[in-house]
């Protein structure tokens, strides 16, 4: 499954970089989170409920950052396990572009899952991931565009 969106957030490219390498900031925007762990400086390791469907499951999981295109963007990926209803494990390319006071925040991302989860079928799962990834922007761009203004 293949996801992509642009945001516009009211900071300039630098803040929403380094937001984007905070994990207080990332746990409090990703739903479901319950933890988010810094164990290197590009890699993270979050504990995440999710429901999908009839499904809830907690994945464990790890996410690798590529930082070699700072701070104009970066890479990641991860996997998520999430016991018996399955995993899911993909990758994402973020791009900050400055635009005045702003900045445009465009990501691709491709996303496999396996196991229970699977079986939901994938206009199910599509819808899931697209509305999650929603919210997470959302979020992040408020969280973002009021540091920047303070």
């Amino acid at each position: 499954m293949d996801l992509s969106d642009e945001i516009r957030i009211s900071a300039p490219r630098d803040v929403v970089y380094q937001a984007l390498n905070n994990p207080e900031i990332l746990k409090e925007c990703i739903p479901g989170c319950e933890e988010l762990t810094q164990n290197a400086p590009d890699e993270l390791a979050a504990k995440v409920v999710l429901k999908i469907g009839p499904v809830k499951a907690k994945f464990a999981g790890e996410v690798t950052l590529d930082t070699s295109n700072a701070p104009d963007g970066f890479s990641l990926s991860g996997e998520g396990k999430g016991g018996a209803a399955g995993f899911a494990k993909g990758g994402a390319d973020v791009t900050l572009t400055e635009d005045g006071d702003e900045t445009v925040l465009s990501y691709t991302a491709k996303v496999d899952v396996g196991g229970k989860i699977a079986q939901l079928g994938s206009r199910l799962i599509s819808g899931t991931a697209k509305k999650l990834s929603g919210k997470f922007f959302t979020r992040f761009g408020e969280i973002v565009s009021e540091q920047s203004v303070s």
